[in-house]
């Protein structure tokens, strides 16, 4: 497995070894041995245990996010993509941070197989840029609604560089009514 730091500190894109022959291919999508090492290589904590595996299914256009939850539901998601193609992007809402309201995204795909890991403290969203994607989230947290927070995923202060092919993107009225990143709820 490789692992690459971003241009935020704590996300990591990850690269699985791909085991490829006239079959297809194999690739083992986690290890907590693995994991923990890719983290700790770049001298980032390994995660407490993951506790909820979240699969959603999504058409071309469609963006969800930018979406967290706040301590103590706090949750770090690893995140990757087994049919089709989005843009993923990780928003730092922690205000005490060097980089907060910084964005970094990265393209994931069926094909390129990379997974992004987000610590606690980063927004979440992403734009499906194929006909449909279906999106997996392995999260360190269970889901609590009265924790879930968002940010407007257009949002000018931050001014995400979405693909222009996929927009105006398909919102959901949560995603639509979201805050912009200054009147939001945030980490401290």
């Amino acid at each position: 497995m490789k692992a690459q730091p971003t241009a935020i500190a704590g996300v990591v894109l990850l690269e699985p070894a791909v085991f490829e022959d006239d079959r297809g291919w194999f690739m083992e999508s986690w290890s907590r041995p693995r994991f923990d090492a890719a983290l700790q290589a770049l001298g980032l904590p390994a995660p407490r245990e993951f506790v909820q595996d979240n699969h959603s299914c999504s058409r071309r256009g469609v963006l969800r996010g930018l979406h967290y939850q706040l301590p103590p539901h706090a949750q770090g998601k690893l995140v990757r993509v087994v049919r089709g193609s989005v843009f993923d992007v990780a928003v730092d809402v922690r205000r005490s941070s060097p980089s907060f309201g910084q964005w970094v995204g990265v393209g994931l795909s069926e094909a390129n197989h990379r997974q992004l890991w987000l610590p606690p403290g980063f927004a979440h969203g992403f734009i499906v840029t194929s006909d449909s994607a279906d999106f997996l989230y392995k999260t360190t947290g269970f889901y609590e609604p009265h924790a879930e927070r968002s940010v407007r995923w257009d949002d000018p202060r931050l001014a995400i560089a979405w693909p222009e092919a996929a927009l105006p993107p398909t919102l959901s009225g949560k995603d639509a009514a979201a805050p912009l990143l200054d009147q939001a709820e945030t980490f401290a």
